[in-house]
Parts: structure tokens; sequence; C-alpha cells
């Protein structure tokens, strides 16, 4: 596997600006999360730098790219373009850059919706992705906070503002993301 620095030069043609300095703002957060919290730093940062490296490739290239990586998407994932480049993304790395390692594959496919039975590395790049030092939506302080507190706290905080945000827009929420809430919930609130 390749290091963060290298894998820089390859993510910085496919993003903008913007988008590139969220991913090393990610890089950063994942790897300062993971070492508080006992995942792979190394995994952690180079799954940070890579998350949304298919993010500003245009809808209809990503569509094609999905159709050669033989990827199906479900009616709710037609319908929800932000998700796409997760499951692209995962793909790209895979396919492309010949990364083999599924803990990475899964945190990157999974960084939008979240999942049942996230591992470490997953629910680490989740909330990196939440709390990076250029995110300022309204609440990213309660979720920053969250965070220091316990890695199951901010998760629930974090799924809890995905459902809400969608659910306000009246937007389809992914399976995967009512399966991780009521399993984090069941989990978490029970203690």
């Amino acid at each position: 596997m390749k290091t963060v620095e290298e894998y820089k030069k390859i993510i910085r043609p496919f993003l903008g600006d913007k988008r590139y300095e969220h991913s090393v703002c990610v890089c950063k957060s994942a790897g300062a999360l993971a070492k508080k919290y006992g995942a792979d730093v190394h995994k952690a940062e180079i799954a940070g730098i890579l998350h949304d490296i298919m993010k500003d490739v245009p809808p209809e290239e990503q569509l094609k790219m999905m159709t050669r990586y033989d990827i199906v998407l479900s009616d709710v994932e037609r319908s929800a373009q932000k998700l796409w480049h997760a499951m692209l993304g995962a793909a790209y790395l895979e396919n492309e850059l010949q990364i083999t390692d599924r803990d990475i594959l899964n945190a990157v496919r999974y960084h939008t919706t979240a999942r049942e039975n996230m591992t470490l590395l997953e629910k680490v790049l989740f909330i990196a992705d939440f709390i990076s030092d250029d995110r300022d939506y309204p609440g990213v302080e309660k979720m920053r906070r969250a965070a220091q507190i316990s890695l199951e706290e901010a998760m629930v905080e974090g799924i809890t503002f995905n459902i809400l945000d969608l659910a306000g827009c009246y937007r389809p929420i992914h399976p995967d993301t009512i399966s991780a809430y009521n399993q984090i919930i069941l989990k978490y609130k029970q203690n």
C-alpha cells in the first residue's frame, strides 16, 4: 500500500480545491480518531485521504463507471446521487488502485450510509468525515464533543443527523442507515 503523500498525488487530479482540502482534513481527523480509539492509524489515514476520490466526477460518468464495475443500484441508491461516490470509490480503489484491504474498502463504501456491524475503521472514517476541521455545519461542535467522549456516542449523533436531515427533505433513507441506527440504539442506549 502506498503512503498518504503518494495517494494525495493520485487523488489531486480528481478533486476540486475544496474537496481536496476536505480529504486532507478527513485524513488528519481519521488518524487522530484511530489513535484515540485503537484503530490502525495508517489505514485510517489512507481511507480518509481516499474516501471522496469519486465525489467530483460528473454523475453521468459515475453511472458509466458503476456499470463497468458491475455496481447495481437499488431504487433508493438510484434516487440518492450523494451515495454514488462511496460505492464507486470503493470499486475504483479495488479495481484501479489495487487496494485489497477489505476494511479500507468497506470504510470508503459505507462512509455515507453507515451499516450494521461496522468495524472500528468504518466508524472512524464515518465520524472523521463529520468532524473534520473544514466542517462548519450547525451542530458540528456537538458532534466533535461526542467524538471526544465516545465513538459510539458520535455514531448515534451522526446517524441520527443523517436520518433527520434526509427525512426533513422528504428523501429516501438507505436501508443500511436504518439498520445501523437500530443496532446502535439498541446496543448503545441500553448501557
